[in-house]
């Protein structure tokens, strides 16, 4: 954030001119008790030693010169065993106001990322049943985390990977099969437990009938196959359906046949021999990532010939490093959470530093409604769909619920508290302060007062600087979520924002003011904040709406 920056900026040639390099494990933030001030700094408890002096009396030293520094800090003084306390004049705070109507869409941007090319791969569900609530969470993350990266300058690409291949795309196609000939009254056995069970099988078989009546009089590996093929594409055109209708996009779809369609399996796994990383026993292909850290050493190729999952997951990432990745970026469930360290062992192979490569483990939603759970098994077909839940609550909603938490927490999604139009429901809380700034804004025109004058030295009050502050943090919140790939962040950020508008709003006169000046500059104020929340919801794929 600006204030943050600012006071570096006074305090390094302070500390230079002192004879000090800037020390590390230095923090600059807001105390937990703002009537300390803007900003509180522990570099004088860092330095004492070295100064051979008083943690106090160094950072009493240091407050002199800050506040002799610049005008612009009005008070600079020391608290406990040696922080260093800083406050600026209102005018400091006052200067965001203009900066963010220059930025306007761009505010809290920046070119952190200098263009660095990362794929973030998300979503990539199986295409043998419709999206739940589940891929709903990994969609959000990974749309949200895509556009925060962007956001702060990232060259970024999101990619989708299609399983397309493997034992579970054979039950899908035997799935569809069966219930195909029971439709044809062609089958009398009871239909398997291993298969998919959901009502979206039966509706599949009926549409291939409906199309090809001799569908099942096929020979039965050819009918599987022209099941497989069929009801894999209906499946995956809905996942896309699902994904638009969710504001989730993506730039790639990468099929994992292809891997196979171009030998990068074999090259992959020719690449580990070749670099004394594989390794053949009892008539299987291992490959020696405990040499990486990993716990023991895993299977590549099994000994029946058949490869496995991570054979192709070697290849599809040595893929994406050709592509010129300089990060990758996965979203993973949280059941997965042990195949990092196996992974990280195949990129160090590859050459790349295992930091190259970030997990984003999703953890699993528990769907409520009025508080009691509803069960979810795709296999057993006893789940509610990304599309049913998006139909019920909204994408606004649904989008900002699951990206209210940290997302290797487990959440709770009740169905009948998002739908609430109180101040209970987050959603509603935040979108509600932007409608508000509208209203605002509408009733000033009605007024006359459509404008842009108004002196922003006019906004003293206590929840003007607050809100003041709070907009000068967005920028850094907004790194701090790239950095930290935590979407949650601009959640909280944005709930912060909402409450201390809707507090303005409670508590003084915007349009109403005593006069036009100051109602004007209120105006700039509230218009302001309203920026910062759409540009915040943006980041969460979350709409801005003007009317409530």
């Amino acid at each position: 954030m600006r204030s943050l920056h600012f006071l570096s900026s006074l305090l390094q040639p302070i500390l230079a001119a002192s004879g000090y390099d800037w020390p590390e494990g230095i923090t600059i933030e807001p105390p937990k008790d703002k009537k300390f001030g803007d900003l509180a700094c522990n570099c004088a408890m860092l330095l004492a030693r070295r100064a051979k002096t008083n943690p106090r009396e160094l950072a009493e030293h240091l407050a002199a010169q800050l506040k002799a520094a610049s005008p612009l800090v009005a008070e600079a003084s020391v608290a406990g065993p040696g922080f260093l306390n800083i406050r600026f004049q209102p005018s400091f705070w006052q200067e965001g106001v203009e900066r963010v109507e220059k930025a306007s869409d761009a505010y809290g941007s920046s070119s952190h990322g200098k263009g660095t090319r990362v794929q973030v791969e998300f979503v990539s569900a199986n295409p043998t049943g419709p999206l739940h609530i589940g891929h709903g969470r990994g969609a959000a993350m990974g749309d949200s985390t895509v556009r925060i990266l962007r956001f702060a300058g990232y060259d970024v690409e999101a990619e989708y990977y299609i399983n397309d291949a493997g034992k579970q795309m054979r039950t899908l196609g035997t799935s569809v099969w069966l219930r195909a000939l029971e439709c044809a009254g062609k089958s009398a056995a009871p239909f398997p437990e291993d298969c998919y069970q959901g009502e979206y099988i039966t509706d599949i078989a009926r549409e291939m009938l409906a199309a090809n009546p001799a569908l099942t009089g096929l020979p039965e590996e050819e009918g599987i196959d022209a099941c497989y093929q069929y009801g894999m594409q209906v499946i995956f055109d809905g996942i896309k359906s699902d994904l638009i209708n969710f504001r989730v996009h993506h730039d790639v779809w990468f099929s994992e046949l292809s891997l196979g369609r171009n030998h990068e399996v074999d090259e992959a796994l020719n690449d580990l021999r070749e670099k004394g990383h594989a390794f053949e026993e009892d008539g299987a292909l291992w490959f020696r990532t405990t040499a990486f850290g990993d716990d023991r050493d895993r299977v590549l190729r099994k000994s029946d010939g058949s490869l496995t999952y991570f054979a192709s997951d070697i290849a599809y990432h040595a893929n994406k490093f050709r592509r010129g990745f300089t990060r990758v970026i996965d979203v993973w469930g949280a059941d997965h959470h042990g195949y990092i360290p196996r992974m990280q062992a195949a990129i160090q192979a590859m050459g790349q530093k295992k930091e190259n490569l970030d997990v984003i483990l999703i953890q699993l939603v528990n769907l409520l409604r009025d508080g009691k759970q509803i069960a979810m098994s795709t296999r057993a077909g006893e789940f509610e769909t990304l599309a049913d839940v998006v139909a019920e609550v909204g994408t606004d909603a649904a989008r900002f619920i699951f990206l209210s938490r940290k997302s290797d927490s487990k959440l709770d999604f009740d169905l009948s508290l998002v739908k609430q139009r109180t101040m209970d429901n987050p959603v509603y809380y935040v979108q509600y302060a932007h409608a508000r700034v509208c209203a605002l804004v509408r009733r000033a025109e009605e007024r006359g007062l459509a404008g842009s004058g108004g002196d922003t030295a006019l906004l003293c009050q206590p929840e003007e600087l607050d809100i003041l502050r709070a907009i000068d943090r967005f920028p850094q919140v907004v790194l701090d979520a790239a950095l930290g790939l935590s979407p949650h962040f601009i959640s909280y950020f944005l709930m912060d924002l909402a409450g201390l508008l809707h507090k303005y709003y409670a508590v003084h006169q915007i349009v109403g003011a005593e006069n036009e000046n100051l109602a004007l500059a209120r105006l700039r104020l509230t218009r302001a904040a309203g920026q910062t929340i759409r540009n915040g919801l943006a980041l969460l794929g979350v709409s801005a709406p003007e009317v409530m």
